[in-house]
């Protein structure tokens, strides 16, 4: 089949995989969606070393110019990644799918793939699409504005050609396939905790040829649900049709599991922000210092500028947190400046020590310093995770060492951003956090009505349910990664 032509937009480098959203919604505007959501390593504990081949995949993704994938990992020896299960077709069929709020599809495996996994190392039952076992299944033509608007004028393309996607990343892995439009079914919220069966209409990808880990059966899932900023991801999507403001929000619960996941307005708790740098494909802000145990780093000043393969990037979809190697140097220097008594020994690449007692008293907060006087507390607890009985290993990470086009970046991770109130506001081109106990509760507004709901937090080992407001209301255990990776 004929490749379509590519187009020149930065972000449509990023895989040529686009997510054209249109949910069909109640008359009432009463557009809330509830999702299965399990946690991704079930019945099994991820290793460190999974954890880091995860961020090591990634990274070579992102460095490729790839959509920034945002996702959701809690501890890095507990949690593991995360996914939601959705019903696709007439009559529906099960589907799990990766929540990625960085990218910008909804693809899963077809019927007709070659080399998808039949079947996954997770515990789940995987399930191939067939469009043409589907009563509201219908290809997409080249021709369709949905197409035309992504491509351009795609030479040759006839009314009988599908609109085609295709993607390569960075570690050679790969997807592609054709778009086509079928029902997806969630649970609408009726009410405070009360909910009830619709159906909406989506345009999205039908994988027909994977690569790499997305053909491994490892970690397999059925698919990937994109939730990244650009025009083409699902709450671009939604907003542009009037359904819901380009605004969401998540809190990673580390310490009981489980967490929220909500589009809309954040009423409760109240949220500083800092500004998004623009023109980036990724979620970019500008930091200005680093101050550990209540002194700041002395570091390079260009050190924190935005440019080719330099900046800070908030991504939820890497576990841990990777700093220029300058910079590294100099914290773990403080961290450790203190600690000349620790015998470290490596783990699967980790530093690791042996120690007792509480690492909150034993060791200095590190505190982010970011344009608008916004400050990120990054606590000892948070930076030192328990790899086994008194033994601790260090979260930071040297970026000199894991990539050279990433050499010179500031990744930040769930490391950094569990236990906290993640607010992104596109309409605003903000992003903002607050600590919080996310397995508490938070206020959204409705904008349509102007009601406020409650929005509880599930708990993530209970297998519940994510949940889309009146202005689409995700509830998620967690975030979950950009993610592809």
């Amino acid at each position: 089949m004929m490749s379509p032509r590519r187009p020149s937009s930065r972000c449509l480098l990023l895989g040529f995989i686009l997510l054209l959203v249109l949910l069909a919604l109640s008359t009432s505007a009463r557009a809330t969606g509830v999702f299965k959501v399990r946690r991704k390593f079930v019945g099994r504990r991820p290793t460190v070393g999974d954890l880091r081949a995860h961020d090591s995949r990634r990274h070579s993704r992102i460095l490729s110019a790839v959509d920034l994938p945002l996702g959701g990992l809690g501890l890095p020896t507990d949690t593991g990644l995360y996914f939601a299960e959705i019903g696709i077709g007439m009559p529906s069929k099960k589907y799990y799918v990766q929540v990625d709020t960085g990218s910008d599809i909804l693809w899963v495996n077809c019927i007709s793939c070659k080399r998808c996994p039949r079947k996954s190392d997770l515990g789940v039952e995987l399930t191939l699409y067939d469009p043409k076992a589907s009563g509201s299944g219908s290809l997409v033509s080249c021709q369709e504005k949905f197409c035309v608007s992504t491509y351009g004028d795609i030479p040759g393309c006839e009314a009988s050609l599908p609109c085609q996607y295709s993607v390569i990343y960075g570690d050679g892995s790969s997807t592609s396939g054709y778009f086509v439009t079928d029902t997806i079914q969630y649970n609408q919220v009726s009410g405070n905790h009360q909910t009830k069966p619709v159906n909406a209409s989506v345009t999205f990808g039908c994988g027909a040829q994977q690569s790499g880990d997305l053909g491994s059966s490892s970690e397999a899932l059925d698919g990937i649900l994109g939730f990244g900023q650009s025009n083409s991801s699902m709450i671009s999507q939604l907003a542009s049709s009037g359904k819901v403001s380009k605004i969401f929000a998540h809190c990673l619960d580390t310490i009981n599991g489980g967490g929220i996941f909500t589009i809309g307005h954040v009423v409760q708790p109240k949220v500083k922000t800092t500004p998004l740098v623009p023109d980036q494909p990724h979620y970019n802000v500008n930091l200005k210092a680093i101050e550990v145990g209540g002194a700041f780093l002395q570091l390079p000043t260009d050190l924190f500028d935005t440019g080719d393969k330099k900046g800070t990037i908030i991504d939820s979809g890497t576990t841990l947190s990777y700093l220029p190697e300058v910079a590294y140097n100099a914290l773990m220097n403080a961290v450790l400046s203190n600690r000349p008594d620790l015998n470290f020994f490596t783990n699967q690449d980790f530093r690791c020590f042996r120690y007792t007692g509480s690492v909150d008293d034993g060791f200095p907060e590190v505190v982010f310093h970011f344009e608008n006087s916004l400050l990120l507390n990054v606590y000892p607890h948070d930076y030192l995770f328990q790899n086994g009985d008194n033994i601790y290993c260090v979260g930071w990470q040297n970026g000199g060492l894991q990539s050279k086009d990433g050499k010179d970046m500031f990744l930040l991770g769930d490391l950094v951003l569990s236990n906290k109130l993640v607010l992104y506001d596109l309409e605003n081109q903000v992003i903002g956090w607050t600590e919080y106990n996310c397995s508490s509760s938070i206020k959204i507004r409705d904008d349509k009505s102007g009601a406020i709901y409650t929005v509880d937090a599930h708990n993530i080992s209970s297998g519940r349910r994510l949940q889309l407001g009146r202005s689409i209301l995700l509830l998620l255990p967690t975030l979950l990664c950009y993610f592809i990776c």
